[in-house]
């Protein structure tokens, strides 16, 4: 089929698919959005670009119009035979059958460089993946992901805010971000029941800042935010420092143990880790 020419109501209507709720199927059906994922990935002739829940191949046709290559990953075995129709015959199209957070990125990305992945997520996934695809250390240099709205605002958020959580520190610690455009539930078949964002996270050279234990950092942060409400000197406890170890690091890392989680910057909680791990480790 003419890439041009693909749309998702007629490619739903053409093989009478039926949605499956529990996979998050939501495809697309306003261009607008799809020309804004692409410029906003800002997708050229040498990306190797990964697509995750390619659905009818809506955002996919337009994607191999302007990447070198395109690999999708679909697990639900109904659409296989629409994309291998639909798109089979484009040389630059490869398609695998499975699930996202078991595939090795690293087996698929190979030698390729400029690697990009644009996707439409389904929002029960949506953390799962962006963790994986971070944390493993694959060679991603942007991610531009459509996502559930709150999910977005959290990533994009600064302290002090009641959005900003652990996943703004983890995804901040890695990347820079910013929100492309808001897409509402109209755009779409079925009509979800929440606004979406359209993402782009690109991935720094080196993390944002230098720590001593990335794995102990990210303890930190996850106790820290467990017990939001309550002070940094109460999440310490979670890390099984003792009280007088928990007095030198804060006084050591010159932030206030009164302070809560959410006013912490993504270098605070660093230095305070830090601090709390050479105390630990220095007996």
């Amino acid at each position: 089929m003419d890439l041009k020419n693909i749309k998702t109501q007629e490619l739903v209507n053409k093989y009478n698919f039926k949605f499956t709720k529990s996979l998050g199927q939501n495809f697309l059906v306003d261009d607008s959005v799809l020309d804004d994922i692409i410029d906003g990935a800002e997708v050229n002739n040498e990306d190797f670009i990964i697509e995750i829940g390619p659905g009818v191949g809506t955002l996919t046709a337009q994607l191999l119009m302007k990447a070198k290559k395109v690999t999708a990953i679909e697990l639900d075995s109904d659409l296989i035979p629409i994309l291998e129709k639909e798109l089979g015959d484009h040389e630059n199209f490869n398609l695998i059958h499975k699930d996202a957070l078991k595939v090795d990125f690293n087996e698929l990305i190979g030698e390729e460089k400029n690697v990009k992945l644009v996707a439409n997520l389904p929002y029960y996934v949506t953390t799962p993946i962006i963790l994986k695809l971070l944390k493993d250390g694959y060679k991603f240099k942007s991610l531009t992901i459509m996502i559930q709205k709150e999910v977005a605002e959290r990533i994009n958020s600064e302290p002090n805010c009641k959005e900003y959580g652990a996943i703004s520190v983890l995804v901040q610690y890695y990347c820079n971000t910013s929100i492309i455009r808001r897409v509402a539930p109209t755009s779409f078949i079925p009509r979800p029941k929440v606004e979406s964002i359209v993402i782009k996270l690109d991935r720094l050279d080196k993390p944002r800042v230098e720590t001593k234990d990335v794995k102990f950092m990210f303890e930190l942060v996850r106790a820290g935010f467990n017990m939001r409400r309550k002070t940094l000197w109460n999440a310490t406890k979670a890390l099984n420092v003792s009280k007088e170890k928990s007095e030198e690091a804060f006084k050591k890392s010159g932030i206030d143990p009164k302070r809560r989680a959410e006013t912490l910057s993504v270098q605070e909680f660093a230095t305070l880790a830090d601090c709390i791990y050479d105390v630990k480790n220095n007996d």
